[in-house]
């Protein structure tokens, strides 16, 4: 097991360029009706418009609004996790500011990144993101020219597919399955990016954010056998 104190537990919130597909420019218009092609196929009653409400899954059409880490300090037997989260419309500074922070914890030890669905969402949508705006991509974030032994990246959903790629695992699934207590929320992932371009409300999002990091890192405890966090043991920075 990797040592609990050299893992970056992270989840991230994307929501749309856009506030509607009418706002677009008309060039992003025309790519988003090609991109919208596939999305429709066997679908009644849905149109290109209809679709732009998930514009912000793809890294091409959506942007990052916020994205919350976690890491756990070790002491004995005592666990902490503490949170930080990275928050705002400047996109670009965000990410920045999220690099630095990054870069300087991974700069010494074998560090490790870890989410849930992380490998085929959260790592590759952010390195997007960057290069999009012109970030340098971090070097633990990078996977370009690694073996795949060299990539410190660890995926809560893959350990628990054991093998098995048919399907998609929930967080909010897995954590129930596991027994894993999580707090009840007003909002999931699908009301993001309504709550932010009707409502601007931010620290909404990062609060729900922020308990999907939690239950990243509960689950992997699980996963790994090990003790869960008290709730009285997590701090936000």
């Amino acid at each position: 097991m990797v040592p609990l104190q050299n893992i970056l537990f992270l989840d991230i919130e994307t929501v749309s360029q856009y506030a509607s597909y009418d706002g677009m420019p008309d060039e992003w218009k025309e790519l988003w009706s090609k991109k919208a092609e596939v999305l429709l196929r066997n679908k009644e009653n849905h149109t290109t418009e209809s679709v732009y409400e998930r514009a912000g899954i793809y890294a091409e059409f959506g942007k990052v609004i916020c994205i919350s880490c976690g890491i756990v300090q070790v002491n004995g037997n005592r666990k902490k996790l503490l949170l930080k989260s990275f928050s705002g419309d400047d996109e670009k500074g965000m990410l920045s500011s999220f690099c630095d922070m990054i870069s300087k914890w991974a700069a010494e030890g074998n560090k490790y990144l870890c989410a849930h669905n992380g490998k085929e969402f959260d790592f590759p949508y952010l390195c997007r993101r960057m290069v999009i705006n012109d970030v340098c991509v971090p070097a633990v974030l990078a996977i370009s020219g690694k073996k795949p032994w060299e990539v410190n990246h660890l995926d809560t959903m893959e350990l628990w597919k054991f093998g098995d790629f048919k399907n998609y695992t929930s967080l909010n699934l897995l954590a129930c399955a596991l027994g894993i207590p999580t707090p009840k929320d007003d909002i999931d992932g699908s009301m993001v990016g309504g709550i932010y371009w009707n409502s601007h409300d931010l620290p909404r999002i990062v609060h729900y954010c922020q308990k999907d990091v939690i239950t990243v890192a509960q689950v992997y405890l699980r996963l790994n056998r090990e003790p869960l966090i008290p709730v009285d043991n997590i701090e936000i920075k």
